[in-house]
């Protein structure tokens, strides 16, 4: 009997070794060009990408925990205000609330979806509500109409993580252009640099101004800061290498939608619960959950 390979559940030198000659060539020209942070790159890198999400505007900053923050900073909501959150997103999402001065409240996700249930977020708003903060978790776009229909009745801000989410969208629109959307691209990331890195799209060009100079020490011209903002700006380096890899994410997106419906076709559902699916979710598999389950028959999907 053969031993049972090992298969690494992450491998990034293979993962990048497509683009390496590409990855050295821009590196070189950055090296002799000596321009590191905020250029030409980080520029046409924010051009290409709300191009590729329809966005309006897009920002690079260096993180996507910096993504989630720096909305909650620029609203100027009081301290203690309540961001309504999912239970069960990663730290980064409670980490970007807390240090910012508020509140998570959290609500518990649709056992189908495994992503926020929009059933049960009216109940959690307070006259101390400020924002909802939806996760579009493992790839899949949340249930953005009953959201955005909260939003608009009780006035709130929508904030979306999007770190696993490049591409996904809910209905032909794409995640991060419903509210701010907070991208990670982190190397593990369907789009990933070779480094930290982040971004924010914003569906409302209003805050764009703002949030361009809090991200450079909320200055517009050296010496004069209008805000006391951050020190947040994507490099030129990871700017590059994003540039590259964005050519061949629709490529990265198609080969995980392949994966995903060979496991929905091999899979046995009798034994496991597969990922929901629905036609209006256009989704990019960052993850592939299954939900083991003891004599479960059912099948999430439709």
């Amino acid at each position: 009997m053969s031993p049972t390979p090992n298969i690494d559940y992450e491998n990034l030198s293979g993962l990048n070794a497509p683009f390496k000659e590409a990855y050295e060539a821009e590196f070189s020209r950055l090296l002799e060009k000596g321009w590191f942070v905020l250029g030409e790159q980080v520029t046409s890198f924010e051009e290409e990408f709300a191009a590729y999400i329809g966005a309006p505007t897009f920002l690079g900053v260096a993180s996507g925990l910096d993504a989630l923050e720096m909305p909650l900073k620029i609203m100027d909501f009081p301290v203690g205000s309540e961001i309504i959150v999912p239970s069960n997103t990663y730290i980064a999402t409670i980490n970007a609330i807390l240090n910012t001065g508020h509140k998570p409240v959290f609500v518990e996700p649709d056992m189908d979806t495994y992503l926020i249930d929009p059933k049960k977020i009216e109940e959690k708003i307070t006259a101390n509500t400020k924002a909802i903060m939806v996760v579009h978790l493992y790839g899949k776009p949340c249930e953005m109409d009953p959201i955005m229909a909260l939003c608009a009745k009780y006035n709130l801000e929508l904030i979306e993580d999007c770190a696993q989410s490049h591409g996904a969208k809910y209905k032909g629109q794409a995640t991060g252009t419903f509210g701010f959307g907070a991208f990670s691209f982190y190397p593990t990331k369907n789009l990933g640099a070779l480094g930290d890195a982040g971004g924010i799209s914003l569906s409302n060009v209003d805050h764009y101004d703002k949030l361009k100079a809090w991200r450079n020490y909320g200055s517009f011209i050296k010496y004069k800061n209008e805000y006391v903002g951050d020190n947040s700006r994507l490099d030129e380096i990871q700017a590059g290498f994003l540039r590259i890899k964005l050519k061949a994410l629709d490529q990265i997106t198609a080969h995980k939608r392949g994966l995903a419906n060979l496991y929905h076709e091999l899979l046995d559902g009798d034994k496991v619960i597969l990922p929901h699916r629905a036609n209006h979710l256009e989704e990019v598999h960052h993850i592939f959950p299954i939900h083991g389950k003891a004599g479960s028959k059912r099948k999430r999907t439709e």
